[in-house]
């Protein structure tokens, strides 16, 4: 069983927070330190005992942790390296949580001194709500978790962070970097994109004495329920993986015109092919 005495996870929202969470109710470490930016958050969290510690400056947060994770917006991924990289202990994991990887993981092992294993990582779990109150040591069971180890990656990290993930109740796979960010592009950016744009489509709309949005029913919500995840993080995936979304939402965009030309012109045969197509390969995910 994996163990760390000494835990910083600098970030302490829905993903820190739950996986502190996982550490705590694993017995899988002694001490776990949060840092962040925002004194409220991490006050909340160390009332919530999710934390044991709190530490404003990310650097002297890291002095003897085994394991440090960051859980803050990926932007802050590089600034927070280069504060921290120096203080870590020699032997030390870092691990992130992610959502783009490719040349912001080159760029972040560039940076780390000799002695510190990085194994990136993604948790695919989340919901629409973020902070630290939303955290849960259930939130990864049955998800899955993508490492994208690089050729200096530890072996012996990976095998620490795979178990680690393994005892949140994840299902832990490894992905090439570069190919991390052109599938969760498809998968998880262009979704959240396209849900945030479709509430900025609706949300100008008005009856006359009503807003179109005060009518919405399930399928207007289900569709753009990821449209409430944090901006802030939305902003910094769209703006470092944005030659692939860009990709994406082209092929999107191609998709949607394939529909526009078959309404426009009445194709009933068109539409019910597109939509049973998209139909049967949906019902495949469960």
């Amino acid at each position: 069983m994996v163990h760390f005495n000494n835990v910083t996870i600098i970030g302490v929202g829905l993903i820190g927070g739950s996986l502190a969470k996982v550490l705590k109710a694993a017995g899988l470490a002694g001490r776990i330190t949060g840092a962040g930016r925002s004194r409220e958050s991490l006050e909340q969290a160390l009332k919530l005992g999710v934390i044991d510690v709190i530490s404003e400056d990310r650097a002297r947060a890291v002095d003897n942790a085994d394991l440090v994770v960051l859980a803050s917006p990926v932007g802050t991924f590089e600034q927070v390296v280069r504060e921290i990289g120096p203080r870590m202990k020699s032997g030390a994991i870092l691990t992130d949580v992610g959502s783009v990887k490719g040349d912001l993981v080159r760029r972040m092992e560039k940076l780390l001194p000799s002695g510190i294993s990085y194994v990136p990582g993604h948790p695919i779990a989340g919901k629409e709500k973020y902070g630290v109150a939303e955290a849960s040591e259930t939130l990864f069971r049955g998800a899955k978790c993508i490492l994208t180890p690089t050729e200096k990656t530890d072996a012996r990290a990976i095998e620490t962070m795979k178990a680690l993930w393994a005892a949140a109740g994840a299902q832990v796979l490894l992905m090439d970097a570069d190919t991390h960010d052109r599938v969760f592009a498809a998968v998880s950016h262009v979704p959240h994109v396209a849900a945030y744009a479709m509430v900025n489509a609706v949300a100008g709309l008005n009856t006359g004495t009503k807003n179109y949005i005060d009518f919405s029913g399930g399928g207007f919500k289900d569709f753009t329920r990821i449209a409430a995840s944090s901006p802030e993080i939305w902003r910094d995936i769209c703006l470092m993986n944005g030659k692939n979304i860009v990709e994406m939402l082209e092929r999107y965009e191609g998709s949607l015109d394939k529909l526009k030309k078959a309404i426009h012109a009445g194709d009933g045969a068109a539409m019910e092919k597109l939509f049973r197509n998209a139909s049967d390969t949906r019902k495949k995910l469960g």
